[in-house]
């Protein structure tokens, strides 16, 4: 079915006044004039967005299997997610290949059906966020942290649906672990890590030297900080141009000045990911994250000690948050789309352009979501 919406189009150059045809693909972009600087009229159409990292939604998780993948992907479409990375805990590690596994059937269930399944966004595969993270800087992970040895990798390998890994590169054998992975095309992401800028330096050398893609894992968190003669993890992350590196805009893991300091470093390299556990959707109350108890409040996640336990954001609030901060529209929406996108190396969505898939999320003037579409399917 051919359609056409018509409003203030997002596009990494500036708000304009125009159109966008579509089909499963994009056909035509019409621009018909800038939109008022100051009160660009809605609705509003960007891309859809793109969430590299995250748990679970709506009572479900990724820990689940393919039920509880369907039910947290489905629980974010509705918030303008149209491509999900479902994200693994640190648990036993037949339990994680499980999860593995559990994401795999659904992959496998959306080829079978040409690439889409009514009600899910696409799901690009698992983000294997441990077991293979330092034990002292688990974060709200279960204690289950491993090395990654040879025979751990090619076991996560052989599973055949890990799009990114985070990895602790102090840990031993982590950075033959980080190559290793680089080559299979896995992006290598640094987290829940005490390493120092130097140890970093030596993991980002051994994935570049095998043309791999560096990312840090919601930066700031979980990690040792900025120090004028300590740079850190964060240093490492802010200097490095051409690292990617997540953030959780909830403005509980992340103030809001930390995060417009990070955006104005790095320039096209830092998206938002939502971090979400299966809480996500149900309102303040318990709930669990990896065998643990979760308690949310006023909407932030904690275990009984106080550490934040992942998150309840979804990507719209992420985008109303970047805006309230005082970054662009556009700007923000590219958080959400282009720069996931080069990040999974994903060159057929993240932005409005002819050829390109019709995922598409329609905004209202308070940038709520209004309607979704996936490969030009409306979300009912």
């Amino acid at each position: 079915m051919k359609r056409t919406l018509t409003g203030t189009l997002l596009l990494p150059t500036g708000t304009v006044r125009g159109s966008v045809a579509f089909g499963e693909t994009i056909t035509d972009v019409d621009i018909v004039g800038v939109a008022d600087a100051f009160e660009p009229a809605a609705p509003f159409i960007a891309p859809g967005f793109i969430d590299t990292h995250v748990h679970g939604g709506a009572g479900g998780d990724t820990m689940d299997g393919a039920a509880g993948v369907a039910g947290l992907a489905a629980f974010h479409l509705r918030r303008g997610t149209t491509t999900i990375v479902p994200t693994t805990m640190t648990n036993p590690f037949d339990r994680v290949l499980a999860a593995l596994a559990g994401v795999a059937e659904v992959v496998k269930e959306q080829g079978a059906a040409g690439g889409a399944v009514p009600g899910l966004p696409i799901v690009h595969g698992a983000h294997l966020e441990g077991p293979f993270i330092s034990p002292r800087r688990l974060g709200a992970q279960p204690d289950f942290a491993i090395a990654p040895t040879r025979e751990a990798v090619r076991e996560v390998l052989a599973a055949g649906v890990v799009r990114v890994v985070t990895l602790a590169p102090e840990v031993a054998g982590a950075v033959a672990a980080a190559r290793a992975f680089a080559e299979a095309g896995v992006r290598v992401s640094i987290g829940h890590t005490l390493a120092d800028h130097a140890v970093v330096a030596e993991c980002a050398s051994a994935v570049r030297a095998v043309g791999g893609t560096l990312g840090f894992t919601h930066l700031f968190n979980a990690m040792p900080g900025l120090g004028s003669r300590d740079p850190g993890v964060v240093g490492a992350a802010l200097a490095d141009r051409e690292a990617f590196a997540e953030l959780i805009l909830d403005l509980h893991h992340v103030h809001a000045v930390s995060f417009l300091a990070t955006a104005a470093a790095k320039p096209g390299r830092l998206h938002l990911i939502t971090d979400a556990i299966r809480a996500a959707g149900a309102g303040d109350g318990p709930s669990e994250l990896g065998g643990q108890v979760v308690t949310v409040t006023g909407g932030a996640a904690r275990l009984a000690d106080g550490t934040l336990a992942g998150s309840v954001l979804t990507l719209d609030t992420a985008l109303r948050n970047a805006v309230g901060a005082g970054v662009a529209p556009t700007a923000a929406v590219a958080m959400l789309t282009a720069v996931p996108a080069d990040y999974l190396g994903l060159r057929d969505r993240g932005r409005l352009a002819e050829g390109l898939r019709a995922d598409l999320v329609v905004l209202d003037g308070d940038l709520q979501v209004d309607s979704v579409y996936v490969g030009g399917g409306l979300v009912g």
